[in-house]
């Protein structure tokens, strides 16, 4: 979601580099671009300000002035700010060693609030404390079978109106009342509420869930905003944080296309920083949220630390045993290339995961376009469609023929099938060379490949041309037009 700002605050400090000393009107000048990149991204009109601000004081002083690179010294203090505007988080939940501890979830309908109590459920599932939802959205009633359903995939039970009288049944308040109640009488860990929402927030909702609040007495209130809506998400975190006093915000959709001005400014505005961050429709995809790791990733310095826990959790961990003792022994195959990229997959977009290492976040422009699925799924193609012995042992696929067979099969241009081959025997030593490897070195290495795949001859993507410029997407879509109007007519013409 912070590709645009990523891309803009890259320019925006790339344009004080090479100058032979930077002075305080240069300064705000290129700081200036950074003012209007924030403000593209939807970061709130003040925050903005107030950030430049900041930064202004620290830029213009004389350590900076006099800095052999400055404009390094500028990305460290840019960095430096981008994180106190965003934190400190305290991730903890402060959930009671003993007793019942309760978590009461509020937002506005659509923010992804029922989805968010599921996933929250699931993380405290993981540290083997039980767990209760009360289903007290009673203004949707899709939203209490939606919770019913996320309890049963969990595991863990529902309290709901269904459990109750008919005329407390309709009063949110003894709902949560009568939940609380049961979660202590059964002695389990942790219960989590389910309040309502609204489409817009009106004194009705605020009126419910003070009630709520002065009732149960919830030990956290967390708020579920969606980063989709910008600046709409920080108002609502303001009027709700003035009701109740939130302890933490869940932003959910921050894998869309947001341009990022929420999670800016959301602890400026509303006083509240974001405590987790939801990257994903699958109910384990919520994340602690990191300041200093959003705001390298917002800067292309990438974010490793949450890549190599990601990958913990979703690789085979026996799989990447069984590769590393292959690559130990020498032996790295198109089959274990295929395995690799399978595993990588795992991990999310390609787009996400490339971005979160150190100086990648703009390969994928580097590797021929933005389609960068479909070219991973153009270069499976061509491997399925080798025999298992062309797999093992790519060097024989040296005659036309072959390329040939292999490229009707997987439906490309023979001399595709002729640069993975080209590609594959430079990755193949590269990953040989980091079996055993520690993280800093294995980084060393993808940066290595970095480097050589912004030569556009060892590109793995399709070729585009030799056009001497990048093209649009709208001349990829056009040439791509052409080339199938093209093989129709020449396939017309052979039946002719």
């Amino acid at each position: 979601m912070f590709d645009s700002l990523s891309a803009s605050l890259s320019s925006a400090i790339a344009s004080l580099r090479g100058r032979g000393k930077l002075t305080a009107t240069n300064m705000r000048e290129g700081l200036d671009k950074v003012r209007t990149a924030l403000l593209e991204a939807d970061v709130a009109y003040d925050v903005a300000d107030a950030f430049l601000e900041r930064v202004v004081a620290d830029a213009v002083g004389s350590q900076v002035l006099e800095s052999l690179d400055p404009a390094q010294q500028l990305v460290g203090i840019v960095h430096r700010e981008l994180v106190n505007l965003m934190g400190p988080v305290d991730h903890s939940l402060h959930l009671q060693a003993d007793g019942t501890t309760v978590l009461m979830l509020c937002g506005l309908q659509g923010s992804g609030k029922t989805t968010s109590c599921a996933k929250l459920a699931r993380k405290i599932q993981s540290t083997g404390r039980g767990v209760m939802l009360v289903a007290a959205d009673l203004q949707r009633p899709a939203a209490i079978e939606q919770l019913v359903v996320l309890g049963r995939q969990l595991g863990v039970p529902v309290h709901g109106p269904a459990d109750m009288s008919a005329g407390a049944a309709t009063d949110p308040v003894a709902v949560c009342r009568a939940g609380v109640a049961r979660a202590r009488q059964e002695n389990v860990s942790v219960v989590i509420l389910d309040t309502a929402g609204r489409l817009a927030i009106d004194a009705a909702l605020m009126q419910e869930l003070s009630r709520i609040d002065r009732s149960v007495g919830p030990d956290q209130a967390y708020l579920v905003v969606d980063a989709m809506t910008g600046q709409d998400a920080v108002r609502s975190a303001k009027a709700f944080n003035d009701a109740l006093e939130l302890d933490g915000i869940i932003m959910t959709k921050l894998d869309g296309d947001a341009r990022g001005g929420a999670a800016l400014s959301v602890k400026s505005v509303a006083g509240v920083p974001i405590k987790f961050i939801g990257t994903g429709e699958q109910i384990e995809a919520l994340e602690d949220f990191h300041p200093e790791r959003m705001a390298g990733r917002i800067l292309g310095m990438g974010d490793v630390i949450s890549l190599v826990e990601e990958a913990q959790r979703k690789f085979d961990q026996d799989e990447m045993h069984r590769q590393e003792e292959r690559l130990k022994a020498g032996e790295f195959t198109l089959d274990d290339f295929k395995t690799m990229l399978t595993q990588t997959r795992r991990l999310g977009p390609l787009g996400k995961v490339l971005g979160m290492i150190p100086g990648m976040g703009g390969m994928q422009e580097m590797l021929g376009g933005g389609d960068l699925e479909g070219d991973m799924n153009r270069l499976f193609g061509i491997i399925d469609s080798m025999t298992p012995d062309e797999r093992r042992n790519p060097a024989r696929i040296v005659d036309q023929s072959r390329r040939r067979r292999i490229a009707t099969g997987a439906g490309v241009e023979p001399h595709e099938v002729g640069d993975l081959v080209k590609q594959f025997d430079g990755m193949a030593a590269m990953m040989k060379g980091m079996a055993g490897l520690g993280m800093r070195e294995r980084m060393q290495q993808v940066q290595r490949l970095q480097s050589q795949l912004t030569n556009p001859a060892t590109r793995l993507a399709k070729p585009k041309g030799d056009t001497g410029k990048r093209l649009t997407a709208d001349e990829r879509r056009r040439l791509k037009k052409q080339r199938e109007k093209d093989a129709r007519r020449k396939k017309r013409t052979g039946r002719d």
